[in-house]
Order: structure tokens, then sequence, then C-alpha cells
């Protein structure tokens, strides 16, 4: 329920704080005073779109707040706890959303002082509010809102939701099924190819890193005599008896170990000496091994270019880089898994696209139930209402058309709100036969009769009693207080007969001058309330007349 709205620099209005009470509560004002913009703002705190305009004339920014208690609401508490938005303050029950915009056009949304994004606000404020607009007849031309108010009257959204899924899903799969199907004769030929391809890598045998391997040992092998030339020369100048490194390095120690005083200079390079001493022996030794060890073969150089040249072929032939083969290969081996079966892939696929339509088919049946029983209930509630509104004659049937083949992601069958406006009628669609006043006076017993069954605890009626008057107007009055008795009502009106009916009653005023225009918003009470009451039915000159009027009918209600 709504408990409080702050409303500042929004449109027309500066500063603007307004407590709201359970029950009805009726907003009034002149013609051009700024009744629906509190609704307007109302909106904005609660996801609605936005834009530049509506930030006040020279103001940096426009905030509206808006505070709910959500005691008896599970699923709001439950979504708050889900996104980690529950207040943290020590009142839970208070839910606190509020909306900042700039004069650019752009917006901030919060809610618990948390920054969300402005999906988030209206999924919230989807759950605390129902607004009906008096634009709202308008919809009921089109059948998918038809559908929409059935589903919601009959509890089906979340079935008519898994009704969506299963039929894209089985979609999805009958979609594959069919390709496949189509492209039979090509997936074969590809698969042939494929073999083909596979069975000459699987042969070529390549190993991960062997490339690699074969191309240096081709180098190697192919400058044995110089590489075993040089290595002989290296050996030499590390071993020679006379002139060879060991033997140089050997004389150099004798002369150091030969002079009588060593300084500090001379022992460092007596210490690096002698380590190269050590490590040149090492390096003859290893020459020595290489030298023992290698061979000139020329036959295993034949074998490695051979193998070389193989793989140089085959990488050639498939349009790829040597080194890319083994990836290659992988790539290919996983296309033919994936395509190899045939028949057992469309065996497979044939047998999930029956259990997914199977699926769908059964949640769609108990939809169609739900929405067959829901749809003589609802058409009843609403001609019970259409009789209170001066339409006794018109009657209201909903038909489900069977769609058999034509079967889609919104169920089984086609639904249609019909009316028939005089006896002997045939129903025909809506927008063949009603008028713009029966529209808005059926689309407002739709909405009183749907709203009996919503668990929105706060409901907003923006001027739905457009185009009714006299005594349907008292009716349409005393439908939307019992509404409030039930909750919470919040209804822009112009008409004195509902106005009469509010718990509450608020005036919209609008102030101007040269420099500006400013809105404003007045609780009235006692002799006040009576003297709006009488200017709606009479005008601007109040007389006794209309105040007895007013009296009257705010002692009625």
């Amino acid at each position: 329920m709504l408990t409080h709205l702050s409303i500042h620099n929004f449109t027309l209005v500066e500063s603007l704080d307004l407590e709201v009470q359970p029950g009805m509560t009726a907003i009034t004002g002149e013609t051009g005073a700024g009744k629906s913009i509190v609704l307007g703002a109302l909106g904005q705190a609660l996801g609605d779109r936005t834009d530049a305009d509506k930030v006040r004339n020279g103001a940096k920014r426009a905030d509206i707040s808006a505070d709910f208690d959500i005691n008896k609401l599970a699923a709001a508490q439950q979504w708050l706890k889900q996104n980690d938005l529950m207040p943290e303050d020590e009142n839970p029950d208070q839910c606190l959303l509020r909306r900042v915009i700039t004069p650019e056009g752009r917006s901030r949304a919060y809610i618990n002082g948390q920054t969300v994004t402005l999906k988030q606000l209206k999924t919230l404020g989807d759950m605390l509010i129902d607004l009906h607009s008096q634009h709202e007849h308008q919809s009921l031309l089109k059948k998918e809102t038809h559908r929409r108010l059935l589903d919601e009257f009959s509890g089906s959204q979340t079935l008519a939701s898994k009704v969506r899924q299963a039929f894209q899903d089985w979609q999805t799969v009958h979609k594959k099924l069919l390709t496949l199907r189509d492209n039979a004769d090509e997936i074969s030929a590809r698969q042939q190819l494929l073999s083909y391809q596979v069975q000459e890598l699987d042969q070529l045998n390549l190993e991960s890193d062997e490339l690699a391997v074969l191309e240096n040992e081709q180098k190697t092998l192919a400058n044995a005599g110089s590489i075993l030339a040089d290595s002989h020369n290296l050996a030499s100048l590390c071993n020679d008896d006379e002139s060879g490194l060991n033997a140089t390095l050997g004389k150099a120690l004798q002369l150091l170990s030969g002079m009588p005083e060593l300084t500090p200079q001379l022992k460092e390079a007596e210490q690096l000496l002698s380590s190269a001493h050590i490590q040149v022996e090492e390096a003859g030794r290893e020459v020595d091994l290489h030298i023992d060890h290698f061979e000139i073969d020329p036959l295993k150089l034949q074998q490695v270019e051979d193998r070389l040249s193989t793989i140089y072929e085959v990488a050639r032939k498939h349009k790829v880089k040597p080194e890319a083969l083994s990836e290659f290969h992988t790539e290919l081996a996983e296309e033919l898994a994936a395509i190899s079966g045939g028949d057992d892939s469309l065996a497979t696929l044939e047998q999930q696209s029956e259990a997914l339509l199977q699926q769908y088919k059964s949640a769609a049946s108990k939809l169609s139930a739900k929405r067959t029983k829901a749809a003589s209930k609802l058409a009843r509630l609403v001609n019970s209402q259409l009789k209170s509104l001066a339409m006794a004659t018109a009657q209201i049937s909903i038909c489900l058309t069977p769609l058999g083949e034509h079967a889609g992601t919104q169920g089984l069958e086609d639904i249609e709100f019909l009316i028939s406006t005089n006896p002997g009628q045939e129903p025909k669609p809506l927008s063949k036969v009603a008028s713009g006043g029966e529209l808005s006076r059926v689309s407002l017993a739709i909405q009183v009769v749907t709203a009996l069954t919503s668990t929105t605890p706060t409901l907003v009626f923006d001027e739905v009693d457009v185009g009714i008057g006299g005594a349907t107007a008292d009716v349409v009055g005393q439908l939307l207080r019992e509404l409030g008795d039930r909750g919470q009502v919040i209804c822009v009106t112009h008409l004195a007969q509902v106005a009469s009916k509010g718990h509450q009653h608020l005036q919209v005023t609008k102030i101007a001058n040269k420099k500006k225009a400013e809105t404003t918003l007045l609780e009235l009470r006692g002799e006040d309330k009576v003297e709006e009451i009488a200017r709606m039915l009479g005008g601007a000159d109040i007389t006794p007349q209309s105040l007895d009027h007013a009296e009257a009918m705010l002692g009625a209600a």
C-alpha cells in the first residue's frame, strides 16, 4: 500500500509531500489544473519512461519518492530478498522507491537507497500498483489484450509462460530435424569426404611435436660433415698439449703460483683462471663425447627428408600450414563424429521432437482448460457490472477458437471478446459494434471485475469515468469505494458522484502568473470538501442548492 508520495521539481510541481490513506482517495480539480501530474510522478517512481520535459523549468533535477507498506506482499518481499534490496533499517515492512531525473532526460533509480536498473524498478512497481488509464479501453480492440486479461483473471500467467517456452523448445529441435531431412544428400556427401580426409590424416599419424623435431634433425643430418670437422677443430683448441686452451691456462696458473706475494687483485685473477681451467676441461670432454657418438648417416637423412616431404605434401593438399595439421585433423574428426550416424541421428531428433511436442500439447491443454473455465465466469461478472453501468442489454462473450495446426506460443486457441449490444443480436468484435462511450464502460466493467481478483494492494484509476454521468456515475463511484474497502484505490475524477464516495479527498490547484505556473495539492475536509463537490456539480458559481446537494451526496456515501 502506498503511504507517502514526495514530489520535487516535477513538471509544474515545485514541492509536494502527500500522505496517502487506505481506502478510496479521490483527486479532483479544475480542467488543466494538473490532476494527472500526481499520477505521472507516481508512474516515474514506478519505472515509467521519462524525458527532459518532466523536470520543472529552471530546476537542476526532478526527484520523486514513493513509500510503500509491503507487510502483506510476500511476493514483493521475496523479490527484494532475492535481489539483496531489503531495507537496512529496523522496519522491513517499508519499501522506498525513488527516481531522479535530469534536464537532459537521463534518470537514476533507487530501491531502499540502493541504485537499481529501470527494469528492476518497473518489475517491483508492477507488484505494488495496478494502474488503469482512461485510454485503456482503446487496447480492448486488440486480441492480445483479450488474451492477457483472461490469463490474468484465471491466474494462468505462469502456465502461459511455460507454454511459450515449451513451444520454443519444440520449434528449435523440430527445425534441426527438418534441416537434417532436407539436406540428407549434402550431409552424406560431406560425410564421405570427411571420412576420406580423416582416414588420410589417421594414416599420416602426425604427432603434436613431430614436425619441429624432424626439421631440427634434418638440419643436423644435412650438415653432418661440416659439424664433425668443426668439432675436431674445437677439440684441438681445447685439448692441444702445446697451444690448447687447457695448456695455456695451466701456464698462467703456474706463473701466479710462483709469485712470492699476491695482491688481492691477483688472488681474484687466480680464482677466475682456476674456474676457467675447470670449465675448459669439461667443455673439452663434452666435445670429445660428441665426436665419439656423432655419425654421418645418409640413410637416416633420406628417411627424415622423405617423412618431411610427406607431411608438407598433405598440408598443401588440405591448404593448411604444416604446423596446423594436427589441429586440422582434430577439427575434421569432430565434424565427422557430429554428422555420423545418419539414420541414428535422424531418429534421435525425431524422438526429441515428438517428446517436446507432447510436452507443449500437455501444458497448452491445461492452459486451455483454465481459460475455458475462467472465460464463462469473467463474462458473467462483466455482464453483471454492465447492467449497473446502464448497459443492461449488452452481453459480453469470450470466444475461444481452436487454432489447430496454427497453434503456437500463445496456446491452442485464439481469444476474442465479443459483444452484443441488443437482445437477439449476434455477438461481434468490439471494434465493429461498440461506440467510444460503450467501450469506455466495457473497459471499466472489466477493470472492476479483474481488480476484485487482483493481488496488487493499490489500484489507480486515471479518469476512467470519462463519458459517464448521472446515475451511472453514482454506480461507478460506489464500485470504486467498494474496491477501496478491500484495499487502496486512488482515483482521478471529474465527477462529483465519484469524488463524493472517497474516503480521502485531494484537490489539485494550479496557480499561474506572468513568471511561472505551479500545481499544488490540498487535502480537503469538512466544508472545503462540500464546496469542492458543489463546484463539480454546478461550476464556478456555488449556490445554496449545490451546497445542499453536495452535503446530501457526501452523507449518502
